[in-house]
């Protein structure tokens, strides 16, 4: 089953051009024969990646948004702010196993990451760092099988029918 996502890149510095982290999620959902229907780039301002985001939850079309960028420490890094302010529902697990698998590759350091998930409006929002190595990590490591309805014991895919039930 292919997925519909959206891609945003939260940065003061990087164009599509030069967007590593954000090519390197592209090619990947290509890889998984998922379908990239949005990509941006956008300014590290919560208010903009707020609009983006909201205007993406009511989408049809679009089941899962990704962005990268702006989960770490520096007063500037306000993804995770901008999520929690459009949130129905937190999914602290995703964090939680994103920062396990990091300290393998980053060691410590993963502490300093904010990574997280959220579900706004039916559709699931992951906060992935803005780095080549946490992109990649967050995508072989989790989002991968997470987006793919034949993992099992269970996946994101096979709840996308209930994510708005009352």
């Amino acid at each position: 089953m292919s997925i519909n996502i959206a891609l945003l890149t939260v940065t003061d510095t990087r164009t599509l051009e030069n967007d590593r982290s954000g090519n390197i999620l592209a090619d990947k959902i290509k890889i998984a024969k998922h379908n990239l229907i949005d990509r941006k780039i956008c300014k590290d301002e919560k208010e903009d990646i707020k609009i983006i985001l909201k205007e993406w939850t009511k989408k049809e079309n679009l089941d899962v948004i990704i962005t990268t960028g702006g989960t770490g420490l520096t007063g500037r890094d306000i993804t995770p702010e901008a999520l929690n302010e459009i949130a129905d529902k937190h999914i602290p697990g995703f964090g939680e196993i994103f920062r396990y698998y990091s300290l393998e590759t980053v060691g410590t350091s993963s502490i300093q990451s904010r990574a997280c998930a959220v579900l706004s409006n039916g559709k699931y929002i992951f906060a992935l760092p803005g780095s080549s190595g946490g992109v990649t990590d967050a995508w072989d490591k989790i989002l991968v099988h997470q987006l793919d309805v034949n993992h099992k014991p269970c996946n994101f895919v096979e709840l996308f029918p209930r994510l708005k039930e009352k």
